[in-house]
């Protein structure tokens, strides 16, 4: 018996040559889309304040002291850790910090919010039962974190440009 298998012909066929051609990218692609994201949200506590308004929420809910210490570390992970990111220096490096970054958040900081996502509240704009702010989003990061811990900077870093990894 012989098993033959064949790839998907796309519906569009004058479009394989344009598929074939960026399919390398998609990956470094996401990279950045992530690590941008990433750097909105640290780039305020870097420049902006936030870090002081951070230290609060450290040292309050989560007992974490120093707390101006952990805020800044924090900050810099995401602020720095996003752009190396984006660009793909360090990507496993800055992965794990993330990773571990994010994992907190989960599981620490959000998990009894639950995944507002999918509770059936979720799609009533001002129901009184709605509790903000759950975990998903953080989730996806840390998730595709994880991926780029596991497989480096991809086709379009700096990582691969230099080639050398961390």
């Amino acid at each position: 018996m012989t098993v033959t298998t064949t790839e998907p012909q796309p519906y569009i066929p004058a479009l394989r040559r344009f598929y074939v051609s960026l399919a390398p990218y998609a990956y470094s692609f996401i990279r950045f889309c992530v690590g941008a994201i990433i750097v909105r949200h640290g780039f305020p506590k870097v420049f902006a304040g936030g870090a002081a308004g951070l230290s609060g929420f450290l040292a309050g809910k989560l007992h974490l002291e120093p707390a101006l210490v952990w805020a800044w570390i924090v900050a810099l992970v995401e602020c720095g850790g996003g752009t190396l990111l984006a660009i793909g220096l360090f990507t496993r490096l800055v992965s794990a910090a993330l990773v571990i970054e994010f994992a907190v958040i989960v599981f620490i900081v959000k998990w009894a919010n639950g995944m507002i996502a999918f509770a059936p509240t979720a799609i009533q704009p001002g129901f009184p039962g709605l509790t903000a702010g759950g975990f998903e989003f953080e989730m996806l990061l840390g998730l595709c974190c994880l991926a780029f811990l596991f497989g480096g900077g991809g086709k379009a870093s700096v990582d691969q440009m230099i080639g050398k990894e961390f």
